[in-house]
């Protein structure tokens, strides 16, 4: 019985990367004699085994038989005369099909993962890649947390595989995972970009790839459309913060729903965007941590490109709103998505602009420190607006505004 090291942590120790997570394949071993060593059985499809010290994955090698359309579709074969290189032909990418010898350093590869590697190349190892639906997702996915190309034959077989509709296959759940862990890379660009490549933008999120159909004003955004110009935002956030990448994504969407009549002006896009966001979470049930966060950035974040003196007032608002979320870093947050909007384009972020925006982000950032002293209760006009709130006779839009004016006040600004 032989234990190799593979997959992700023999590729990320190749690109001099730290690997959280180590998991191993066993060749010449049966279920009985891992059991025997102490080995904790937790698989159910197939035999997976937990270390009885580090708790780390060991699973038999093994063949796997496409049964059906979906991403769990399977059989397994696992007896102890399959070998390493059957057990790669199962793998996705050659990346990922690299196994080391923990004991000598040795490392296995049959598909020439190590020059891939080099090369900074993602491409699947056989035809057997387009059994599994999710491995589109999982190509886009990868080129965000590697920052690797594509090689044209992988992309041109995700694009048949979507045009054949395998993405359909796909649970709502699944999609989600993965574009989770896709959103906590600082290359989450490289996801949407890849995404719209081999058509699978369209199919999943069909409100962003419309964003390319969506003129921009060639003065302000000469990269000429909103698909681009979310793209660029997305660079220029350089972030790992899954929540702040989403709203960024998402922060522009609702051009696709202004007058066409009209474009390049797109006005009431913010809350056009709110209500498209609240349909995008509910088909791919997004928690709303993250859509709650969103919905407030795409009706807020035009704020940024006011001159300051006419921010103000909705600033203020905005402080207070922000402040019902309980939640202090989302003032930090809030300041990256709008950063990243206002730079987000193929034209240089001049000095004044740079200026302007600071004084912004410096203005919100009182505001919500003095929000956060204030009782607001202890203000007669505020008591006044509260009653008429319990007596249906304003909204809680309108507290919120009288909220604002007492801040507005007392901050001096």
């Amino acid at each position: 019985m032989h234990f190799y090291q593979v997959g992700g942590a023999v590729r990320d120790m190749l690109l001099h990367k730290s690997c959280q997570d180590r998991d191993f394949v066993v060749t010449g071993g049966t279920e009985k004699e891992m059991l025997a060593l102490g080995f904790k059985k937790v698989g159910k499809s197939f035999p997976v085994f937990l270390h009885p010290e580090t708790g780390e994955e060991y699973a038999l090698a093994r063949r796997e038989v496409k049964t059906g359309l979906g991403h769990c579709d399977f059989k397994f074969e696992f007896t102890p005369d399959i070998t390493l290189e059957e057990d790669s032909l199962r793998r996705d990418f050659t990346c990922n099909a690299l196994y080391r010898n923990p004991d000598t350093g040795e490392i296995l590869d049959f598909h020439q993962g190590r020059d891939d590697i080099k090369k900074r190349v993602l491409r699947h190892i056989s035809e057997h890649f387009a059994e599994d639906p999710l491995r589109v997702l999982r190509m886009c996915r990868f080129a965000a947390q590697l920052e690797f190309a594509v090689a044209p034959e992988t992309m041109a077989l995700c694009r048949r595989m979507v045009e054949e509709g395998a993405l359909a296959h796909l649970s709502r759940q699944r999609i989600w995972q993965e574009m989770e862990k896709a959103l906590g890379c600082r290359g989450f660009y490289l996801f949407v970009r890849t995404a719209r490549e081999c058509g699978a933008l369209s199919v999943l999120l069909p409100e962003i790839g419309e964003l390319w159909n969506v003129p921009e004003r060639r003065d302000y955004h000469p990269e000429g459309n909103s698909g681009e110009h979310t793209v660029l935002s997305l660079k220029a956030a350089d972030t790992d913060d899954a929540m702040v990448n989403l709203a960024v994504l998402l922060h522009d969407v609702g051009k696709t729903a202004t007058d066409p009549q009209k474009w390049p002006s797109h006005r009431g896009h913010d809350l056009l965007g709110a209500e498209i966001i609240g349909r995008i979470a509910a088909r791919l049930q997004i928690p709303e941590a993250y859509t709650g966060f969103a919905r407030f950035c795409a009706l807020n974040h035009m704020v940024s490109h006011r001159p300051p003196a006419d921010a103000a007032k909705k600033l203020a608002r905005i402080a207070v709103d922000l402040l019902r979320f309980h939640r202090p870093d989302y003032v930090e947050r809030f300041i990256a998505v709008m950063s990243a909007d206002v730079r987000g384009r193929d034209k240089p972020f001049s000095r004044a602009e740079q200026k302007n925006f600071a004084a912004i982000a410096a203005m919100l950032e009182r505001f919500y420190q003095k929000a956060s002293t204030l009782r607001f209760c202890e203000y007669p006009e505020f008591r006044q607006a509260l009653e008429a709130l319990k007596e249906h006779r304003i909204t809680s839009v309108q507290l919120r505004k009288k909220e604002a004016e007492i801040l507005l006040r007392q901050a001096e600004i």
